[in-house]
């Protein structure tokens, strides 16, 4: 249903801005989520061992951090503008509850993680070790912290808690805080995040550490290789097995949660038509995968395995898409009309739901093959180790982003979706009621090109820094000590671009 007198090009241009600044900007945030505390743990280890690698690596890793945490935060100025721009009848229904969380995450959490951070950059040699160390380690709280806030945000979208509707002002009002701030899916989608922020920080690592051991040998630095780019590949290994195992068992928990509050989006995710007991996960489709779901045949399919993702029982029920889009034509034809489509696209949401799950092998071989190659303290020349590493680094991106696709994309055509549990209290909306009734077609295409055009520009800044300070390595501005007393002209150089 789209209301009358706004424009469709309006509507499709709005979702499509937004979804590419929101895809260009989450690039950037996994590894600033994940890499901040492993760059902190690795001053700790230093802190604690004095072991002069530990020191390098901070300093090599926490340049890569500050060039990423600075442009993520240049992306991500935009994204809360666009809802007083393009959205504004969704920031007119939900904004007293949506708006709380992001205002905290600016004034309070984005607050913290930018000054402990620049304390953290320019107090090199200025504050003594411990709070020097200290400034890195709340930066990292910071940075989760905002992490948090923006998933409750996000998270009242997929799940409204803690509302209610007025119908005389036709709005949603805060009722309940705490229930906003600690609703299930927050917890759920947060705890996803952080440890798949952490496998994308952890695949960063041991990624350069690989292509750098390689070339480090290749160059005769094979000293260099073993005393500091082993024990960074190792560090990152760790943290790719660690946060695998995490990023599984709360994806697990947070399919359970989708079946319950989202059973479309979990159908949609398997594209299957008819509800059905024990169904398969199957791996590929032939066929015509559009949103008629009988156009298209699953092959390689794992028996049960959707069923268990769903409701933790291999023989447990799993929705079909034609089932739920039968019951929400009757829960809302009053609302909507009896002909409302409830199903998102189906070719969208299956593929970014496997790609999501698929790319994180190349991480798991990454740490294979670290294990392999560097037990019992050995390095190794051997040119596929550093490709594979160089070729596993962009796979987490992918995966976090296929992973909000599909979340985002998944919820269609809500922009909040309804809470099951209330599902007549009216705190829901289609997207195509939040479109701004005043922004033409014209307006969202100029600002979509001049915003792409920027964030593409951005993205080359991004990737040429990146890359130049990883060929760089470790031996660029780098001094030894920690010295407050001592000149701290090399360390400048070291941070400032």
């Amino acid at each position: 249903m789209r209301p009358k007198g706004r424009s469709v090009d309006a509507l499709d241009l709005a979702r499509w801005q937004f979804g590419i600044t929101t895809v260009y900007h989450f690039i950037l945030v996994p590894l600033t989520i994940g890499l901040t505390p492993l760059v902190a743990l690795m001053q700790t280890m230093w802190y604690k061992t004095q072991k002069d690698h530990w020191l390098r690596l901070t300093k090599f890793f926490g340049k890569l951090l500050i060039i990423n945490f600075a442009l993520g935060v240049a992306t991500g100025i935009v994204q809360e503008f666009q809802f007083g721009m393009n959205w504004s009848e969704y920031s007119r229904m939900v904004g007293d509850i949506f708006g709380a969380p992001l205002a905290i995450e600016a004034l309070a959490a984005f607050f913290l993680e930018s000054t402990f951070l620049g304390l953290w950059i320019f107090g090199w040699n200025r504050l003594s070790k411990k709070i020097h160390l200290w400034t890195i380690w709340l930066a990292a709280i910071g940075v989760n912290l905002s992490a948090y806030w923006i998933l409750v945000a996000n998270s009242f979208m997929q799940h409204p808690v803690g509302a209610k509707f007025n119908p005389e002002t036709g709005r949603a009002e805060l009722d309940d805080f705490i229930a906003v701030i600690t609703n299930n899916t927050a917890v759920a989608a947060f705890t996803h995040t952080v440890t798949a922020s952490f496998l994308t920080a952890g695949t960063f690592i041991a990624g350069i550490a690989a292509w750098w051991i390689v070339r480090a040998v290749r160059q005769g630095k094979e000293a260099q290789a073993r005393e500091v780019w082993r024990p960074a590949a190792i560090f990152g290994m760790i943290t790719i097995i660690i946060s695998g195992i995490g990023v599984a068992i709360t994806g697990h928990y947070q399919g359970q949660l989708m079946s319950q509050q989202q059973p479309m989006k979990m159908a949609a995710a398997e594209a299957i038509c008819e509800t059905e007991n024990g169904a398969g996960l199957s791996l590929l489709t032939i066929g015509d995968l559009t949103n008629d779901c009988d156009r298209s045949k699953h092959i390689l399919v794992i028996p049960g395995l959707a069923s268990f993702m769903a409701s933790n029982d291999f023989n447990g029920e799993f929705p079909g898409v034609k089932d739920v889009q039968a019951e929400m034509q009757e829960r809302y034809a009053e609302q909507f009309g009896p002909d409302q489509d409830y199903t998102p696209n189906l070719f969208v949401t299956y593929w970014s739901f496997r790609l999501m799950i698929g790319l994180g092998v190349f991480s798991a071989a990454l740490a294979g093959a670290a294990l392999f190659l560097l037990r019992g303290g050995n390095v190794t020349n051997k040119k596929w180790f550093a490709t594979l590493g160089l070729i596993a680094i962009p796979m987490p991106f992918l995966a976090s982003n296929l992973g909000w696709i599909f979340t985002e994309m998944g919820r269609q055509p809500w922009v909040v979706a309804p809470n099951p549990a209330n599902p007549v209290d009216n705190v829901y909306m289609l997207t195509a009621m939040g479109v701004s009734p005043s922004v033409t077609w014209l307006h969202v295409m100029i600002s979509m090109v001049l915003f792409t055009l920027l964030y593409a520009a951005l993205g080359v800044v991004w990737y040429k820094l990146m890359a130049r300070y990883t060929k760089e390595g470790i031996d660029s501005g780098h001094t030894p000590d920690h010295d407050p007393e001592a000149d701290d002209s090399a360390t400048q150089m070291t941070f400032v671009y």
